[in-house]
């Protein structure tokens, strides 16, 4: 690994405003990086593949298994479908335009904001803010802990219990257990949703293939493809909750993307990462590193970016679509066996409690079981987070923090991550978990207001073989229109008045 200082010289390469010079290396191969003679296919799912899967992760268990199937099950595919699409195609540009910071810098992407005008003074705590105030609300939590009570007792909780919520506390203690168990923390996350994610899909598919008639299935594809007004009585926020947690969370979603830095893709490689408790403690540099403007370092950065486009639209775009489509079709079916629509307080359990009169008691375990890994795969990625996003932020923008933790970002990031599990566990009491879900999504909303424009700043300024074409900044620019309107919208009806009603 090249050792390179965090103290500008003679072949720095200054960005942006207020944060030091970015020094300059090699950008490295990518066997390099993996340990391996030659990047073929297995090696590409073996070593090289997977940040994307810890975003899908999350993913699945918000807009996938929450608020996707509640709108379907309420209003149908028509008018709902196109908006699922929309967001994630939008949000996988959006992705790969944040990852790309982050591979050419070796920077996660709060860090990056920094160096936006008027500084780091003001962008890094915006960041850090938005991210923490989005998902402080712990829904994501809570909603595992009402699948886990029905595992458990064999029946849906009822209104207002509190076990549930004790049982989403208990999970978040289980995720504080596997960092700190931990090597090197992405890695882990990374595995742990291989794991999760690959059964949850090859799950739902199963049970989709069982339980759900072709008619359904066609009805889902098609909604996904026919533009039509949204449907008569959904209110701004169900639609704007649906836009935002579609494939990840619209303008937040930069808050996983620094786990390229950490996998070492790109400058990555020279920055470091956070490690686990059982890890070697290895340096986090405050500041990043790119690479010289030179024909070999443009043809690594190709192979780079080849990566992160099959990670990203092969994984992550693929499976948020599946993820998507699978969970809607099943809850179509359950509301048409039921003859009941999902509400906000049923739609974690509606599916196991619906499918369970026609298919039996193993059934309805069965979907409990793949609906507690779906939400807590997204409690997994979505508190370690909002930890990663607060620790890379108060590393890189405090020399004084550096010299108390001894330049070792754990001594930070595990003191915060037991003082975050207690406000969750606080917050969490306050409202009924979708409901905070669909808060969540809309506090993402507002980020597509900002962040597309500072990401537009930032990556016209990289070196030359890193900068996107115009026609990224356009598709960023429409993140902004699309996800924006829904941001403005919910506000309007928040206050009473909504923008339009449907």
């Amino acid at each position: 690994m090249t050792e390179v200082t965090e103290a500008p010289d003679v072949r720095s390469y200054p960005l942006g405003k207020s944060r030091p010079p970015l020094a300059i290396a090699d950008l490295p191969e990518p066997e390099e990086v993996f340990g391996v003679r030659k990047l073929g296919l297995p090696q590409l799912f073996k070593y090289a593949l997977g940040p994307s899967l810890i975003a899908l992760g999350i993913s699945i268990g918000s807009g996938e298994w929450l608020l996707g199937p509640q709108a379907v099950g309420q209003f149908g595919f028509v008018g709902v479908g196109w908006v699922i699409l929309i967001s994630a195609v939008l949000q996988t540009f959006y992705n790969v335009e944040s990852s790309r910071y982050v591979m050419a810098t070796g920077e996660a992407p709060v860090v990056g904001w920094g160096r936006v005008p008027p500084g780091y003074l003001l962008w890094v705590p915006v960041g850090v803010f938005l991210v923490i105030f989005a998902f402080i609300a712990g829904g994501w939590a809570a909603s595992a802990g009402q699948g886990l009570y029905a595992l458990v007792h064999g029946e849906i909780p009822p209104a207002g219990a509190e076990e549930p919520r004790l049982w989403a506390i208990a999970l978040l203690v289980v995720v504080f257990l596997m960092t700190a168990a931990a090597r090197r923390i992405s890695r882990t996350l990374e595995l742990a949703n291989w794991v999760m994610v690959g059964t949850i899909l090859v799950a739902l598919l199963f049970i989709a293939l069982l339980v759900v008639p072709g008619s359904l299935w066609w009805e889902g594809i098609r909604g996904f493809f026919t533009p039509a007004a949204p449907p008569a009585g959904i209110t701004a926020t169900q639609l704007g909750g649906l836009a935002g947690f579609t494939a990840l969370a619209s303008g937040l979603n930069w808050y996983v993307m620094g786990h390229y830095r950490d996998k070492g893709y790109g400058m990555g490689y020279h920055t470091g990462y956070i490690s686990g408790l059982r890890g070697d403690g290895r340096r986090l540099l405050a500041s990043g590193v790119t690479f010289p403007d030179d024909p070999a370092n443009a043809a690594r950065w190709k192979r780079w970016y080849r990566l992160l486009l099959t990670d990203m639209w092969g994984i992550f775009f693929v499976g948020a679509m599946l993820g998507m489509l699978l969970p809607t079709i099943l809850m179509a079916q359950a509301v048409q066996l039921s003859g009941e629509a999902p509400t906000t307080a049923t739609v974690p359990t509606f599916v196991a409690s619906a499918l369970e009169p026609e298919y039996g008691r193993g059934m309805f375990y069965f979907m409990l079981v793949i609906g507690v890994l779906i939400l807590f795969s997204t409690q997994l990625g979505i508190f370690e987070g909002m930890v990663r996003v607060t620790t890379d932020a108060a590393h890189a923008t405090s020399p004084r923090l550096r010299r108390l933790i001894e330049g070792d970002p754990r001594r930070f990031y595990y003191p915060f991550m037991l003082l975050l599990l207690v406000i969750i566990a606080v917050v969490l009491h306050l409202a009924l978990p979708v409901s905070l879900v669909q808060w969540s999504a809309n506090m993402s909303n507002l980020g597509a207001l900002i962040f597309p424009f500072m990401l537009i700043y930032l990556n016209r300024r990289l070196p030359r073989a890193a900068r996107p074409r115009i026609w990224h900044y356009v598709l960023l620019i429409i993140n902004v229109i699309f996800f924006g309107f829904f941001f403005v919208n919910f506000i309007a009806d928040f206050l009473g008045d909504p923008l339009v009603t449907f």
